[in-house]
Parts: structure tokens; C-alpha cells; sequence
């Protein structure tokens, strides 16, 4: 059809097609292209302004229609059970919908006045217009606890498994939920705070063992201290906000900005959009922009979410949950840049010229509306010629722009020469009851790396900015390595045949040719790690000391203020500097930034640790049904009491004892990092090939213990133990070693 549809045609269209109401869908549908397009858009804003539609986001809907994705409130059952719920987000004239809640068997139990975020579905049916499945709970806030579950005459008691805790909770028999003694389970409590006696809980999830692997984040979680559970207070202000409007902000509705995320993730802080810049001064240059999500506007200085955001410092992720620096109210809703919603951003538009290099940028407070949530690998998949349906519709308007510019900066990049570590990221995968069905590597893409380049060139923005405007601020800084450590580093180059230049200012690009040299050999897993091992720790400091690894003397963050207290500081910065609210950053603030740095330093480690504790148990556990197979792998770690093994297929980290290496003495080299044997003169040493097996596993600790097979694809040499023998061993061991330390692991690995 190439005529424009009249009125009627539009709102018929609408109403039998709800999911497909942008004004892009609509002149597909009655192919509407060109100039004709203009005429289009002035019968829908008659539309809008007569009432018939309204404009939420880049769509066109029925203001007497749900949105697909509302936030609800959960009424009591009625008499045949059916759970409904009342809409939340209704602004119609109308006879208020009502909403049928369609449980999953894997979804929580819900009673009336639960608040949910759900899916809608509009239906025909005699007693309800619309059926919902739940996406997650919302605005509940009772206290929980994580404890060993202890049967009683009637009922029985949790002991908490925090070593804080200073009492037991009460369950009734009615709250158990048939739990058996000695199992890890998860309550919240019930009814009011008893004054006297033991508080009162009802059982809401049972873990089991608490060495099962469904337990192991939840135990991480308690034993670093990690808070995850908010404030009343602090649910409460969350509760309270409101999607924020358009006063004070720059409209950036319109621009076909688009997330690219994890297909699994739960909030979206970041867009972008790219396109070819007209400016004739910059010929086969780039615009770039990138919004993000203005969480300053919903979590003021001093409130309940200020306060608790800045206690955690960070969320932390775990395979099987997050715990989140904000309640889900606006980590999941209102700071997520959904599709198809208006959104609170800070942006900037950033100008680069043909080579990548910045030409100029321009921060903004602004209101926007994703076009799309899309993900990594469908948009990778769309770059190499298999678009999806959604893809194919924006590739050419947005993907292939992402890319050019992603194809500049990348230039820019590899004269700049950040640290080019090749480590793969290893990822577990849980079944629907929390085992480890698989342990993969995730894939690099082009799609990631395009968005890592540009949330890097918009941190350098905002670091700049506040920068020239001496405005404070939090820096990420990355210092270079140690002198020590660099020469640890370089003992190890040369052990493996290679050269790591002295006697210069150290640059992240002299370490690139190392790395670069043992790519593709058998010693480029170990020049991997031991340069990443040389590397001090980012930190946080009001101070700027620049940053090693990304080669870069300017940068912040300010790309994820979601999930970072640090990001939240730059953001009020920003706002403060440019004069664009009473939100921005207040004097307490800037007088206490050196103890804030300090702490979300600490809280970030603390996340690491616990994140990395919870990885090596579950990997434990996945291991444990396969004590006595053997693995293959390489040397990652060298102790006085053994050396640790990274094995190939999983990454897992495994212990191989010295006890265990036969009956010689092995004597321990700190400063060249070996075990010598000293009856057989073995060496051991980081990134030899070697074959284990697996002697044990223990998921409660997340250790496993190996035991050494091959080494270099040779057997072990098994030496005698003798008091006489060891003694005269250990001195000439002793007494060589300095001198031919290098030379002989330099021959092993040449033959």
C-alpha cells in the first residue's frame, strides 16, 4: 500500500498489533517510505494530541492499554485460588484492566500487597484482560537469614551461619517447609520484631548441604561480609521514586540509541549510537555518543540509598545471583535503560576524526529512549552476515555505524598500546537447581571490544572535563608495576628463551612485545599470567596518577553508576560542574572523597575475593564426580609446600603437595620461583606442560589435590630419602643454584 492510511486504519493497525507500534513499524506495514514518512508523523501527533494515542517512548499505544512490561500489585487469592493483580502503571479513563498472575513452579510464593515487575500478555477471557509472568519481586524488604536449619519438637531453630550473629531464630512447624535437620536454608522473618525471645522466621528456601554447590555463593556472601540486605528506609526512597521527566534535560528521544549487553542481563546502564559526522572539517571522522544511566537523579547525597550504595561500594556478581549496590526498583527499573522507555542519562557526544583520535566532546543531562536491548553475540552474528529480524532492521542506521567508528578508535588503540593480555574468561553454567552443568570460556567479540572502546574513551571524557573544570573527582588509577616484580617478570622471559628490555622507562608497549613474541608458543599462557601477576592493584584516589594498563594519564569512571559507587561521585561531579541540579556533589562529600576512595577500594577487593572463593567451589564441586581422572595443564604457581596446577579444561586451580613428589628433599627457590629435587636435580617451574591427576576435591573449601603424573611430557624421576644423602644434596642444590638457575631451565625448555 503507497497511499497514507487514514485515521481509523492507524488505530485498527495499533490495536491488533501492540508489539509492533514504533512509527517505523507502522510505514512498514503500510509501505509508507520516503518524504511520505512526513505525512505519517503529522497524523500521528493528531492522533496523539486528539487523545486517540499516546506516545510512550518512540511508540504509538492506546492509553487505555497496559505496556508489555508493568509493575504490579498482587491482590489475595480468590475462592477458586486464582491469584490477580492490580495494574500499577494504569492511566486510562477506562474500566481498570484486569490482570491474571500465571505462576511458574520455579517462581516464589507471592501473598497479597507483594509488588511484582511482570510480563504482560493481553487476552480475551470472561473474568480477566491481560495474563502476567512474573520477571522479579519487588519492594519487599523483611529480614532474612542464611543459617544450618535444627529440628525441634515442633518446629525447630536456624542457626545463623554468620559468625556475628548473636542468636537463633525460631521456626514454627507451619514455616519449615519440610526442611530435614542439619540442612542450609534461607529464611525471612515473620510478624513483628519480638521484644523478648527469639525472633521468628519462616523457611523460604532449603539449600540442602551446605557443601552443595546451590549454597556456595550464599556462604561467600556471609563469610566476606557482603550486605544483601537493604534498609528498610532505603526500600522505602527506592519505592517512592518516579520515572523522571523532561524539565532541565536535553531530548534525546528520538536518537536511535541501543544497549548491547550479556543476553542474560538483568540491567542495562549504557547506550550508544554512531554515525558518519557531516562537520567538513573532519573528513571520515565519527560521532560517537553514549548515554548513561543518571542514577544521581534517584539516589541523593546523604539519603537511606546513598548511604547503603555507598557501604557496598559495588554490586557483586555471582554465577547463580547479584547482589546489587541499589534495591531492583532502580538497579532493574527505573536506572535500567529498557527498550522502548524514557529514561533519565547523562551523555556526551564525542567527536573523532578519521584515525580514531579525539577531536572534541560535550557532556549532557538528557532524557532518552533505547531503540533496542540487544546483545553480544546477535549483534556480532548480524556484523557477519546473519542479521536476526530486529538486526537486519537497524543494521545499516546503527549497527554498521557502531562498527566504523569501533574500526577508528581501534586504530587509535593500537598506537596508543594498552596492555594486550590474552586470558581467557572462563564462565560456569548452572541447571535450574544450581549444579555446574558446564565450564566454557567466553568468547572475545568484536561486539565487546567495540564497547569496551567506547565506555573507555567516555570514561577519558569525563576525567577531562572535571579536569579542566578543577572540578574533584575520583580517578581509577593504575600504578606500573614494582621494580621487584618487573624483574620477576623478567627472570621468567628469560627462563622461556625471551627478552624483556632493560634499563628504560617501562610502557605497557615494551611489555606487548614480549607478549607478542610468546604468542603462539608453548610459554604464552605463562608470559600471560606472570605479566598479569606483575601488575599492581587499581585502585580509587582523588589523586591522579594516570593509568599503566590502558596507557592512558586521564581516567575515571563514569560508564556504570548502576553498579559502582565511583561512577556515582564522577556523575555528581559532572552535575555539579556544569550547573545542572542541587544533586551534584555536596562539601561533605568532597571533604571525605580520600576515605570514600579508600573504602570502595576495599569493597571492590572484598567482591573480588568473594567472587573468586565462589568460582573455586563451585568448580569443586564440579570436579568432585571426578576424582581419579587425569587432566592436562601447566604450572601456574610455585610454594614452598607444592606447586598449583591450572588445568586445560576447566581453568581450575589444583594443588600438587611436595609431600607428594617422591622422597627426595625439593628445595624451594622464592627469588626464581622452582623446586629442585635433590637427589634427581628435577626442576620444577611456572608453565611447564605437565599431566595430574585428581586426588581430591573439596567444595566446602574449594580446594582440589593433585597428583603429579608427567612433567614436560616425561615421567617423574622418583629419588631416595636418605638423612646423610639429603643433607650433602641440600648444600650443593644450595650452593649452585645462583649460578646456573637460568641456564638449565633455558636448556630443558630448548630440547
Amino acid at each position: 500500500m503507497s497511499r497514507i492510511p487514514d485515521k481509523a486504519e492507524i488505530l485498527d493497525w495499533i490495536s491488533a498489533n501492540p508489539t509492533l507500534t514504533t512509527k517505523r513499524d507502522i510505514a512498514k506495514a503500510f509501505g509508507i517510505k520516503g518524504a511520505a514518512r512526513i505525512d505519517l508523523k503529522r497524523i500521528l501527533k493528531e492522533l496523539e494530541a486528539e487523545g486517540h494515542l499516546q506516545k510512550r517512548k518512540k511508540t504509538y499505544r492506546d492509553p487505555e492499554q497496559l505496556p508489555p512490561v508493568s509493575v504490579l500489585q498482587v491482590l489475595a487469592p480468590d475462592a477458586d485460588g486464582d491469584m490477580f493483580a492490580k495494574p500499577l502503571e494504569w492511566h486510562g479513563e477506562g474500566v481498570e484492566p484486569i490482570v491474571l498472575v500465571i505462576p511458574r513452579a520455579s517462581d516464589p510464593a507471592l501473598g497479597a500487597g507483594d509488588r511484582i515487575l511482570a510480563r504482560l500478555t493481553q487476552v480475551h477471557e470472561v473474568d480477566h484482560n491481560f495474563e502476567a509472568r512474573l520477571i522479579r519481586r519487588i519492594g519487599t524488604n523483611p529480614k532474612r537469614v542464611l543459617g544450618i536449619f535444627r529440628q525441634g519438637a515442633e518446629g525447630g531453630r536456624i542457626v545463623p551461619i554468620d559468625k556475628s550473629a548473636s542468636h537463633d531464630w525460631m521456626v514454627t512447624s507451619d514455616g519449615t517447609l519440610k526442611a530435614k535437620d542439619g540442612e542450609l536454608v534461607e529464611a525471612e522473618q515473620v510478624g513483628p520484631k519480638a521484644r523478648m525471645g527469639l525472633p521468628k522466621a519462616r523457611i523460604f528456601e532449603r539449600l540442602g548441604d551446605p557443601a552443595a554447590p546451590k549454597a556456595v555463593s550464599l556462604i561467600a556472601i556471609h563469610q566476606h561480609g557482603i550486605p544483601d540486605a537493604f534498609p528498610d528506609k532505603a526500600v522505602e526512597e527506592a519505592d517512592k521514586a518516579k520515572p523522571m521527566g523532561l524539565k532541565g534535560r536535553e531530548d534525546l528521544r528520538d536518537m536511535p540509541l541501543v544497549t548491547i549487553d550479556p543476553a542474560d542481563a538483568r540491567d542495562h546502564d549504557d547506550a550508544c549510537f554512531a554515525h558518519a559526522d557531516t562537520d567538513p572539517a573532519n573528513p571520515g571522522g565519527h560521532v560517537i555518543w553514549v548515554a548513561i544511566a543518571d542514577v544521581a537523579a534517584y539516589v541523593r547525597p546523604g539519603s537511606a540509598l546513598d548511604r547503603e550504595a555507598r557501604k557496598r561500594g559495588n554490586s557483586s556478581y555471582f554465577p547463580d545471583r547479584v547482589v546489587p549496590m541499589l534495591p531492583d526498583r532502580l538497579s532493574g527499573d527505573l536506572c535500567s535503560l529498557h527498550e522502548g522507555v524514557p529514561r533519565a542519562c547523562l551523555a556526551v557526544r564525542m567527536q573523532i576524526d578519521a584515525h580514531g583520535e579525539k577531536v572534541s566532546h560535550k557532556f549532557t543531562r538528557a532524557l532518552m529512549t533505547s531503540d533496542a536491548s540487544l546483545n553480544y553475540q546477535e549483534v556480532q552474528e548480524a556484523m557477519d552476515g546473519t542479521p536476526n529480524a530486529r538486526c537486519a532492521e537497524m543494521l545499516d542506521e546503527v549497527i554498521r555505524p557502531l562498527y566504523a567508528a569501533y574500526t577508528a578508535l581501534k586504530d587509535a588503540r593500537n598506537r596508543r598500546q594498552p596492555l594486550e593480555l590474552d586470558l581467557p574468561e572462563r564462565k560456569i553454567v548452572l541447571d535450574d537447581n544450581g549444579v555446574v552443568a558446564s565450564v566454557n570460556f567466553r568468547d572475545r567479540l568484536d561486539a565487546h571490544k567495540l564497547i569496551e572502546e567506547f565506555m573507555v574513551l567516555a570514561n577519558v571524557c569525563a576525567a577531562e572535563t572535571l579536569i579542566a573544570k578543577r572540578a574533584p573527582q575520583l580517578f581509577r588509577v593504575h600504578e606500573e608495576p614494582s621494580k621487584d616484580k618487573l624483574d620477576n617478570l623478567r627472570d621468567t622471559a628469560n627462563a622461556a628463551g625471551l627478552n624483556l628490555a632493560k634499563g628504560q622507562v617501562l610502557q605497557t608497549r615494551h611489555l606487548n612485545v614480549l607478549l607478542n613474541a610468546a604468542a603462539g608458543t608453548d610459554d604464552a599462557e605463562l608470559i600471560n599470567i606472570s605479566t598479569l601477576r606483575s601488575m599492581s592493584q587499581a585502585y580509587y584516589s582523588p589523586e591522579n596518577f594516570g593509568h599503566f594498563g590502558l596507557a592512558l594519564k586521564n581516567y575515571a569512571h563514569f560508564t556504570s553508576p548502576i553498579r559502582r559507587y565511583s561512577d556515582l561521585i564522577v556523575h555528581r561531579s559532572l552535575i555539579s560542574s556544569h550547573g545542572w541540579g542541587d544533586d551534584g556533589l555536596q562539601a561533605e562529600e568532597i571533604e571525605n572523597l580520600e576515605k570514600t576512595a579508600s573504602h570502595i577500594s576495599d569493597t571492590e577487593r572484598r567482591s573480588m575475593m568473594a567472587e573468586r572463593d565462589t568460582t573455586d567451589r563451585y568448580l569443586a564441586a564440579y570436579l568432585s564426580e571426578r576424582v581419579g581422572n587425569e587432566f592436562t595443564g601447566r604450572i601456574s604457581g610455585i610454594a614452598r609446600f607444592g606447586a598449583f596446577v591450572k588445568m586445560d579444561e576447566t581453568g581450575a586451580d589444583g594443588l600438587v603437595p611436595v609431600r607428594t613428589l617422591g622422597r627426595e628433599f625439593f628445595h624451594f627457590d622464592a627469588e626464581g620461583g622452582t623446586l629442585m629435587g635433590s637427589e634427581t636435580g628435577m626442576t620444577i617451574s611456572l608453565g611447564q606442560r605437565v599431566t595430574v591427576r585428581l586426588t581430591q576435591a573439596a567444595p566446602v573449601t574449594g580446594g582440589l589435590e593433585l597428583e603429579l603424573l608427567t612433567i614436560d611430557d616425561k615421567a617423574l624421576p622418583r629419588g631416595r630419602r636418605s638423612p646423610a644423602g639429603r643433607t650433602a644434596k641440600r648444600k650443593s642444590v644450595k650452593s649452585k643454584r645462583k649460578k646456573d638457575k637460568i641456564k638449565r631451565t633455558v636448556e630443558r625448555r630448548r630440547k
